[in-house]
Formats: C-alpha cells, sequence, structure tokens
C-alpha cells in the first residue's frame, strides 16, 4: 500500500511538471441594454412601439426599460401596466433620451435629436419625404446610430415591419370606406358587400403589393365585387394566387381605368415606391366622372398621393368632398387602430432588441444581423444611404467599410 501511495505521489508530482494548456480568457459578450420610449408628440400618432408584454420580456432578460409617463395611453396602455412590467415610469423626455437605444413610431423631431447623448442608437419611422437637409445634420452632430424601421428587410428580402402595418391599412381602410360610403352626408347610404336582388358594391383597388391583397381579401369577404389594378403582371398573377379568387385584374391602362372608376363605389389607391414620389395615376378629370357619394381611400398620401385630387387631412378632419366625391387622406391610417398596430410593431422590436443585448450592443449586432443593417441610414452620425446623401447633397458613407473598421 505504502509503495502504491508513493507511485501516485510521484505521478502527481511529474504531472505538475507537464506543459498545461493555455485558459483563455472566456469574454461575455452579452450586454444589459437601456432603452428608452418617449411619449409621441407627432400630431395623431396613437401607435406605441412596446406593449406591456414585450416590456415585461425585456426586463426579464435583465435589460431596463424607461418609458415616457402617457406614452401607452392613446393605445390603451396605462402607466401602471408598463410600471407592472417591469419599465421605469418617467416624466420627463430628458430621461428617456439619457438610453443607450431611443425607440419610437415616428421620426424625431429637431428638439428631440438635441436631447439624445452624443453616440447613441435611435430606431424609429424615417419618412423621407417628410425630412429636411437639417434633421440629418443634427444626427451626424450628435453622432447618433440611426435605424428606419420601414427600410429594415427579412432573410427573404421583404420589409417586416412595412408588411405587417401595410396589413393593418388594408384591412382598416375597406371598413373605413364602408363607414362612409354608407354616411348620410359623405356617402350615398349603401352597405358595402353583395345581397341577393341587389347588385354587389365594386371596389377598385390600385396596386397589388400587401395593402392592396388585403383590402381585397376583406372587400370579397364581404361580397363586394372587386378589381385590382397594377402595373406588374407578376403581382396581379400573386394576388390571383393568395386570394384563391380569379378577381378581375388589369394593368394600368388609362381607358380601362376610366371605365372602372365611373361605375366604382369604393377605389382604395395603395400604389407604393421604393423610394421617391408616388406616380399620380388618377386624373381630376377622371374623378369628375366618378359616382356620386362614392369614397376614395387614399393610402399613397404619405408619397405625395396617386390621384390628383388629393389632399392631405388628418384624423380630426379625415375627409374632404370634391366632385361630390369623398376623399380620406390621411397619412398614417394604421394609428387609428393603435391597439392592434402596437402589438404588431411590439412583435418585431421585442425580439430584436433581444437579440441587440445577445450580440453585446448595437455596434456588434449590425456586423452580424444583415437584414436589420439595411434599415441603417446613419451610422455614429455619418450618413450610410445612397437615396439620403443623392437627395441631401451629404457627404456618403459605406456602412459595412465603417462596420469593418470597428
Amino acid at each position: 500500500m505504502e509503495n502504491e501511495n508513493q507511485g501516485f505521489s510521484n505521478f502527481s508530482q511529474a504531472e505538475q511538471r507537464l506543459p498545461k494548456e493555455e485558459m483563455l480568457e472566456v469574454i461575455q459578450s452579452r450586454k444589459n441594454i437601456v432603452i428608452g420610449i418617449p411619449k409621441e408628440i407627432t400630431c395623431q400618432e396613437n401607435r406605441v412601439p412596446l406593449t406591456p408584454e414585450a416590456v415585461s420580456f425585456l426586463c426579464g432578460a435583465g435589460h431596463r426599460v424607461m418609458i415616457e409617463a402617457g406614452a401607452g395611453l392613446a393605445s390603451h396602455f396605462s402607466d401602471h401596466d408598463y410600471s407592472e412590467a417591469g419599465a421605469e415610469v418617467v416624466y420627463s423626455p430628458q430621461e428617456v433620451f439619457k438610453a443607450a437605444i431611443v425607440l419610437k413610431v415616428s421620426p424625431p423631431t429637431s428638439q428631440e435629436i438635441d436631447m439624445f447623448q452624443p453616440g447613441g442608437a435611435l430606431i424609429s419611422a424615417l419618412n423621407v419625404n417628410g425630412r429636411e437637409k437639417e434633421h440629418f445634420r443634427r444626427i451626424t452632430a450628435k453622432k447618433i446610430t440611426a435605424i428606419a424601421y420601414e427600410l429594415i428587410r427579412d432573410k427573404a428580402g421583404s420589409y417586416p415591419v412595412v408588411r405587417s402595418m401595410s396589413e393593418i391599412v388594408g384591412n382598416t381602410s375597406i371598413m373605413i370606406a364602408a363607414k362612409y360610403l354608407s354616411h348620410p352626408e359623405f356617402g350615398r347610404g349603401v352597405m358595402l358587400g353583395g345581397f341577393p336582388g341587389i347588385a354587389p358594391t365594386e371596389v377598385v383597388i390600385l396596386g397589388a403589393g400587401t395593402v392592396g391583397e388585403n383590402a381585397a381579401r376583406l372587400a370579397l369577404g364581404m361580397g363586394a365585387l372587386v378589381k385590382v389594378f397594377d402595373g406588374n403582371i407578376s403581382r396581379l398573377r400573386r394576388i390571383q394566387k393568395h386570394l384563391n379568387n380569379r378577381i378581375y385584374t388589369s394593368v394600368l391602362q388609362p381607358g380601362v381605368l376610366k371605365e372602372a372608376l365611373a361605375t366604382a363605389d369604393i377605389v382604395i389607391g395603395a400604389i407604393r415606391t421604393e423610394e421617391g414620389k408616388t406616380p399620380c395615376v388618377i386624373s381630376r378629370e377622371m374623378v369628375k366622372r366618378m359616382k356620386s357619394g362614392s369614397v376614395i381611400i387614399d393610402v399613397s398620401i404619405d408619397q405625395g398621393g396617386c390621384f390628383e385630387t388629393s389632399k392631405l387631412t388628418d384624423h380630426n378632419k379625415p375627409v374632404f368632398k370634391e366632385y361630390d366625391v369623398t376623399h380620406y387622406c390621411v397619412p398614417n391610417i394604421a394609428s387609428s387602430v393603435p391597439y392592434t398596430a402596437s402589438h404588431a410593431l411590439s412583435n418585431f422590436f421585442g425580439p430584436v432588441l433581444i437579440r441587440i443585448g445577445e450580440a453585446g450592443g448595437m455596434a456588434n449586432f449590425l456586423k452580424t444581423d444583415i437584414p436589420i443593417r439595411k434599415g441603417v441610414y446613419q451610422f455614429n452620425g455619418a450618413v450610410t444611404n445612397k437615396y439620403i446623401s443623392e437627395v441631401f447633397d451629404l457627404p456618403f458613407r459605406d456602412l459595412d467599410l465603417l462596420i469593418s473598421a470597428l
């Protein structure tokens, strides 16, 4: 036994003299982040980017959420709801803008940009057609990394936030049109749909994208006769396939459009462009020939509108009449159903913020997440979006090069 113990002792001493593997330090990349949600001050923006459920999820993961008092009231979420979810309810916007990441629905105003901490991050809408050069200069001065959620793409190349909002807008536009079509002052007392012995309501939809598809689906479900126009034949094929219905479709030919509008009860303008202004496809003369009491919903108004008679309206005074045709030209239709729209936004932003924390912060996250990177229009203040650079005559920097240099 003594010899055996002596053998173990010699082995232990020899083991201590053997070269050891180098123990590399394991660096934990995960980082708890501070997220700020200010109260929206843009006129009639009723949505909030995170619901209390999403806040609870983030706080449970160790992150800190600061929300300005009253930020969720228009969406029917109280300060108590957020406090119970783990958020810190603060009473000044200055406190919120101290956060590492500020999350908003509408673009920040000049005063809000001035409240940012240097080197902070912003996730919000951009609405580039409503911006001025000074907006981007202020972001540059603060060295903010700014992400436009309407430019974010998923791995399939589509726009997830735009798509979810478009689905809501498509459905809501038909419900709004139905309301005004039956209105004794703005409409003709006509109920949207089709019934035995009564000619069905005619709905013309311009644009076969997500808005158009969802509008068509609801209108068909209510029994209306639907006609869809688009400049892209592939989108027309796709909408028929998705709806599983051989609805009337046509390319944007002026003669055919004129005939369709003359008998239409409702016209939904949902033509979109990747950037720039929406082409005006419906002339004043076409509108003049429409039926008295018919309804136009110009969803494209935030890009200039696709009707020559359109002019910007808001939720306080959403409609006006031109040639006895009711026009609804509110740019943020999704904000009219803020509870639903806020949940849709939160379903996207919650997981993204979790991934930012897991990556160790915004800069590390953008190194690996190419789809989200598509939404970056300024990085540490430098303009990284070519369209913005060209339109506003600002110096352009390549985002991939900036990130690789970190």
